[in-house]
């Protein structure tokens, strides 16, 4: 037997209050993590008698492990005196997660029955702007004046609560601004008597609690920080904000991203009904029933050449698949590329001209192979037709792939919005008048 299926056992033995030593001392080592993917196996009442019978400081280390959906339904099961009571126990960045998926109403009433100090916490967390920094900080911290001794701020650190979980030591003058950052190595390390101030690094990468969460995980990967304070405008020490913290962001940014470009969001996996999902996908798929039943209007145009073709057809969904392939994968590169920072926007023509490059090779090759198949059907004219109409159609479909990502950011939309089925359908009709329009021009070397 697995270590989780000893741990869901536990968990239903305390949800039915038979649980004995061994589960009891099972479930307080288990990791929140672990514990929260047992409990989302379990029914709502299980849940809940479990909540119920873990020590309040265990059950908010519990519930910023839980999905929106699980920690709601939680939620409501409680009353607001014990989500208060669980709230006061958490982090004041975590809690502010929790109260922020509430109901207005219900959230105000937790606020106020939550321990003073703990609610003002959460109510300044919240009032950031959503995905900002300030809503991923914590705004506990380890700081020392600048007048403080190494063996001062050792102490400091000592009695410092363990959840503040202080990577670096923040040197701050008596105005609260952040003149350095003492790392811990270098701290202890050093004499006793000597003043942190002198052993800081004074020029500390930092953020504000406005800047975009993505921009932090920018930062934070590009300068490889386990921790980055956040400072408000007048260079004030407010808050930290984890490696731990950027991590889920990361994680959630991407998958937000591949969501957003199959025309969909992360709920549909396991919380949306199959006629919510196919509300959510419904205009995404009838912009592409539009844009493919132009292609048929043009195909209908050019029925003519197709009439007096007919090998042309037979073509046709060569070029269309992979003229949109290769529009899909640029779309797919330049999209992760702008989000990890990679592609700016400002530097425009750098993925263009690396994209138009790649396009005229994979163009080249796959033009050379329809070209060679096309003279072996037919005629060294059909060759150069098929074989013309792969080089453009690749070509162009890998140019609007590259620069559509980024004419939709410079415009202030999501990119990954534009992509995935929309510059597909594109592609095909791109392709399928490019086709036929030089078959119908060089017609008389077809016949």
């Amino acid at each position: 037997m697995s270590e989780l299926d000893r741990l869901l056992d536990a968990a239903k033995s305390l949800a039915e209050g038979s649980a004995d030593a061994r589960d009891h001392g099972l479930l307080d080592e288990a990791h929140p993590a672990d514990l929260a993917a047992v409990l989302h196996q379990l029914t709502l009442t299980d849940q809940v008698a479990i909540l119920r019978a873990l020590p309040q400081d265990r059950a908010g280390e519990l519930l910023p492990e839980l999905d929106d959906e699980a920690l709601l339904d939680l939620v409501r099961a409680l009353d607001e005196v014990e989500v208060s009571r669980i709230l006061d126990e958490m982090p004041s960045e975590d809690a502010a997660d929790v109260v922020d998926e509430l109901p207005t109403e219900q959230a105000e009433k937790i606020l106020d029955l939550m321990q003073e100090e703990k609610s003002e916490e959460v109510q300044e967390i919240l009032e950031y702007p959503e995905h900002s920094a300030g809503r991923l900080m914590a705004p506990d911290f380890v700081a020392v004046r600048t007048d403080a001794t190494v063996e001062q701020a050792i102490k400091h650190i000592r009695d410092s609560v363990s959840s503040e979980r202080a990577f670096e030591l923040y040197v701050v003058d008596d105005h609260q601004h952040l003149v350095g950052a003492v790392p811990l190595r270098r701290l202890l390390t050093a004499d006793p008597s000597t003043p942190a101030f002198a052993i800081r690094d004074e020029n500390v990468i930092s953020v504000t609690p406005e800047m975009d969460q993505e921009e932090v995980a920018r930062v934070v990967a590009k300068y490889d920080l386990v921790a980055i304070p956040v400072v408000d405008k007048r260079n004030r020490l407010v808050g930290t904000i984890t490696v731990d913290d950027v991590v889920d962001i990361v994680h959630e940014e991407a998958s937000e991203d591949i969501f957003r470009m199959a025309g969909s969001d992360a709920a549909e996996l396991d919380r949306r009904s199959p006629r919510q999902v196919a509300l959510l996908r419904l205009p995404w798929v009838l912009a592409t029933l539009v844009i493919e039943l132009l292609a048929g209007v043009i195909i209908h145009y050019f029925d003519q050449t197709l009439s007096r073709v007919i090998l042309l057809a037979s073509f046709m969904p060569v070029i269309q698949a992979i003229s949109g392939n290769t529009g899909l994968q640029s779309v797919t590169m330049v999209v992760r590329g702008l989000a990890t920072g990679q592609v700016r926007v400002g530097q425009w023509w750098e993925p263009l001209r690396r994209q138009v490059q790649t396009s005229s090779i994979l163009g080249g090759i796959c033009a050379l192979t329809v070209g060679i198949v096309g003279w072996l059907w037919h005629s060294a004219a059909f060759a150069c037709v098929v074989a013309l109409s792969m080089f453009i159609s690749v070509n162009l479909s890998g140019f609007a792939g590259t620069t559509i990502p980024m004419l939709s950011k410079s415009l202030g939309f999501d990119p990954a919005i534009t992509a995935g089925p929309f510059e597909t359908a594109f592609q095909d009709v791109l392709g399928v008048t490019i086709f036929l329009s030089l078959a119908t021009a060089l017609l008389h070397w077809l016949t």
